[in-house]
């Protein structure tokens, strides 16, 4: 036996064996009560942190637990495009080239941000892998694919026409490089003095 705790040496043998035997691939059953998580989708900007960690590790206790408890249990897949912040990094390697997204227009932008989601959007699968979840991996789905973008402009529009949803005059977080409102998490915040008006 080994010193040293080492899962490199199994961990994933482990897992693709349980892959290969469709252990995770939920199937409908009339007879069990259908139970499913539906991943909230990591962003494609790069890796997994421990906030991932934790939270897709307690998804998979409850998923296994279901699963135990004998429901036909779905965990979902997914991963997000995070569109400004990957608009960052591209536009970070754009410029390291001499390069603005004007230089390389909008189809070659679009080019680039594609493979940046096969690139790291595949690192951020294998990393749940590791992680060992219990995922469908046969059901992964992206937001920006084409059946994701089309539901999602359905159930906008639908929200929209029963006024659930509205523009309305509010307070954002206004990029003036980007031209576009940011979420609270991507606003860097520097304190100065100055006058409240």
């Amino acid at each position: 036996m080994e010193k040293t705790y080492n899962p490199g040496g199994f961990e994933e043998k482990i897992y693709k064996n349980w892959e290969e035997k469709g252990y995770f691939s939920a199937k409908v059953d009339p007879g069990k009560l259908p139970f499913t998580i539906v991943m909230p989708p990591p962003n494609i900007t790069g890796q997994l942190h421990m906030g991932h960690a934790l939270d897709e590790t307690l998804q998979d206790i409850l998923i296994r637990f279901m699963r135990m408890r004998g429901y036909s249990a779905l965990w979902l897949p997914g991963t997000d495009h995070a569109s400004i912040a990957t608009e960052v990094k591209i536009v970070e390697q754009l410029a390291e080239e001499g390069l603005t997204k004007q230089d390389v227009g909008r189809e070659e932008f679009l080019r680039r941000a594609w493979a940046w989601k096969e690139k790291y959007g595949g690192r951020i699968v294998e990393q749940l892998k590791r992680l060992g979840s219990s995922c469908d991996w046969d059901r992964l789905a992206f937001t920006m694919d084409e059946r994701c973008s089309r539901a999602v402009r359905e159930v906008f529009v639908n929200l929209y026409e029963k006024g659930l949803i509205y523009r309305g005059a509010r307070i954002i977080n206004w990029c003036p490089e980007c031209k576009t409102a940011l979420s609270d998490a991507e606003v860097e915040y520097s304190e100065e003095v100055s006058s409240l008006w």
